[in-house]
């Protein structure tokens, strides 16, 4: 039972916690699915891990200057900042400030290599860009070659730019008859997804699709007023309500998951370890492959 406790499996410990660690997230706003998700599970989880005060906040666009401001004004409030953030010097250096200071900062979902944290909670993106490449490769047949228009939800997020070296790589060695015809960047943004899909599929139809941030219901709901759901492989990321009602009608092929409750439940564990005094190891989700046939509950 002793080194159950000391390990956490039964909260933190609390002759060595605050009464209270205060625990901030930095997030993106907006109806991205995935992070609507994430911003659930980290207050559901803080409220079972006990001993934590979640505070979210939700930055709007990529101004850095304006998200480094964000993040310092939290100094003096807060014991640990967990973050996804874009990767840009006035971020890291603002996340290197706050951590010269002495409060605890962790990544999580996207990482930030160069700065000084705690760890990282998140998949390996890469792998998981590596990932959909080999899935497409199965897909599609070897004896012809295929365009493949690629779908960003922002290169400034290291997770989506990780995503995309993972996928470009394993095609060059493996696959080299798919041909990345269009890279497109959408930021997170549904209408936007839906309107460069139209357009693609009136002017230059590619045979798949690889999505590797958020905007899948825009992509689908223009590849079924195209009539093209069948015919192009469609590919993308996380498992939610929605991706789950395009797998069942065929929309999409296969979703790579990262599990967000894990995320939210090993970064808070992370943190408040860090808080007092002890090492939580780093702890990476295992990639999922979830199809049609395999649709786990949501």
């Amino acid at each position: 039972m002793h080194t159950a406790s000391q390990l956490g499996y039964f909260g933190p410990i609390e002759a060595d916690t605050p009464a209270d660690i205060r625990m901030d997230f930095m997030l993106p706003a907006g109806n991205n699915t995935f992070m609507v998700l994430l911003r659930k599970f980290i207050l559901e989880e803080a409220h079972s891990y006990g001993g934590v005060s979640p505070n979210l906040h939700l930055y709007e666009g990529l101004e850095p200057d304006k998200l480094s401001a964000k993040l310092l004004a939290l100094e003096g409030s807060t014991d640990a900042i967990a973050v996804v953030v874009p990767d840009h010097p006035a971020v890291r250096e603002a996340i290197n400030r706050l951590a010269a200071r002495g409060i605890h900062v962790g990544t999580f979902v996207s990482d930030l290599p160069l700065v000084e944290k705690v760890g990282y909670v998140g998949i390996d993106n890469r792998a998981a860009g590596r990932l959909a490449g080999l899935l497409l490769g199965r897909f599609l047949k070897d004896d012809r070659n295929h365009n493949v228009a690629v779908f960003i939800g922002s290169a400034s997020y290291r997770g989506h730019e990780e995503r995309e070296m993972g996928f470009r790589a394993i095609l060059a060695q493996e696959h080299p008859n798919l041909r990345i015809s269009h890279t497109i960047q959408v930021n997170d943004d549904r209408d936007r997804a839906y309107e460069e899909t139209r357009q693609l599929l009136q002017s230059d139809p590619p045979g798949a699709i690889y999505n590797i941030g958020s905007g899948n219901q825009g992509i689908s709901r223009a590849l079924q007023e195209s009539g093209a759901s069948k015919n192009i492989v469609f590919i993308a990321h996380d498992l939610t309500e929605a991706t789950k009602m395009m797998l069942l009608d065929r929309t999409l092929d296969a979703i790579i998951d990262q599990n967000p409750r894990v995320e939210a439940r090993e970064i808070i564990k992370l943190l408040s370890s860090a808080v007092r005094g002890s090492r939580e190891p780093e702890y990476p989700p295992r990639l999922q492959v979830v199809f049609r046939e395999n649709i786990p509950p949501v």
